[in-house]
């Protein structure tokens, strides 16, 4: 989930039905468009649905929040028609907002035509599709709590997670359990161990609650996630004709690296002689370049840590202004900076 490395694949852009995955999407795009403690009175037509419910009853009076509970836990068919409706005003305008997230987050295998995942010659996804989906839910607070609680009572009713994993499996944090007849068992989970989140999906899979294990423990045993940054010490970098004589380098973000056991991990670290003041906090001054088994993974810039002013005390010589007022016409290219 870190990286969006594939560890392992097959099929992956098979387009397959997917049972309640669907629920997936649906509660993302619930969170990203309503408040979470707004409040839902129960219609008619919410609680006329096939398949798996939470039990709704007319007229009753729920959070958007209590809903999701019942959508992600008990895959109530009737949360995902209630949720949809006091989103967009019906089944079929929500499956439009759907399918536009899905566009924006390059789901090209993916189509939807209801919130609930009963089957539909529209509906559908791959497993690859449904992992991008999955980190991309997962990254909201709100949706991982919920995939991550075993139990809850709502409404007087108790709400159990039909997701097994949870309790078989350590390390396991979420996320969804599907089933029809056409669609088969489906199954996305997440695992979070030694830093990192796996995220592992299977489509018309009858054996997936060990299938998921198995591909778990294969991963963490064969891989891990480098933080090759986070201890690194940085040269501070000298300033000219500034107040303080040197400003301290930091990378400009974490670097989180994902490689086999036992990798070489390597840092090599490229920056100018010196500076000129006046310098800017976030002022990229050279660049950290993370090396795995000698192929380049990343590349992060260096940049100053704090603001230096310029002392204009400090005499130049008529060469010194020439280049200053060089490095001032150039300094917003990305690592203008002088070498020496």
């Amino acid at each position: 989930m870190n990286t969006g490395s594939v560890l392992y694949e097959k099929n992956a852009d098979e387009r397959r039905l997917i049972a309640s995955l669907t629920k997936i999407m649906t509660a993302l795009v619930v969170l990203e468009r309503t408040d979470p403690e707004e409040k839902v009175c129960v219609r008619p037509e919410w609680t006329d649905v096939e398949g798996s419910r939470m039990g709704l009853v007319l007229g009753e009076t729920l959070t958007v929040r209590d809903l999701l509970y019942g959508l992600l836990l008990e895959s109530g068919n009737d949360a995902a028609l209630a949720l949809a409706g006091h989103c967009a005003g019906s089944a079929g305008a929500f499956a439009g907002l759907m399918n536009g997230n899905a566009a924006e987050l390059g789901l090209s295998s993916t189509r939807f035509e209801n919130p609930h995942g009963l089957d539909g010659a529209e509906q559908y996804s791959s497993a690859r599709d449904l992992a991008a989906l999955t980190a991309a839910a997962m990254s909201n607070e709100t949706f991982a709590a919920i995939v991550g609680t075993r139990s809850a009572v709502v409404g007087g009713r108790t709400l159990l997670n039909h997701n097994k994993l949870l309790d078989m499996y350590e390390g396991c944090v979420g996320v969804k359990t599907g089933y029809t007849d056409a669609a088969g068992r489906t199954l996305v989970s997440c695992v979070e161990r030694e830093g990192m989140r796996l995220i592992c999906v299977t489509l018309c899979e009858g054996n997936d609650w060990n299938d998921h294990m198995a591909l778990c423990v294969w991963a963490l045993d064969s891989f891990e996630l480098a933080e090759p940054l986070r201890a690194l010490a940085v040269p501070a970098m000298p300033v000219i004709s500034g107040e303080q004589t040197s400003v301290a380098l930091v990378p400009e973000r974490s670097c989180r690296v994902l490689c086999p056991r036992g990798s070489e991990v390597s840092v090599s670290l490229e920056r100018g002689s010196f500076i000129y003041a006046p310098v800017k906090r976030g002022e990229t001054a050279g660049k950290a370049r993370v090396f795995v088994n000698g192929e380049e993974a990343d590349c992060v810039p260096l940049v100053c840590a704090c603001e230096v002013a310029l002392d204009r005390d400090v005499p130049l010589t008529a060469w010194e202004k020439i280049k200053w007022a060089w490095y001032l016409a150039n300094r917003n290219t990305p690592y203008s900076y002088p070498i020496m």
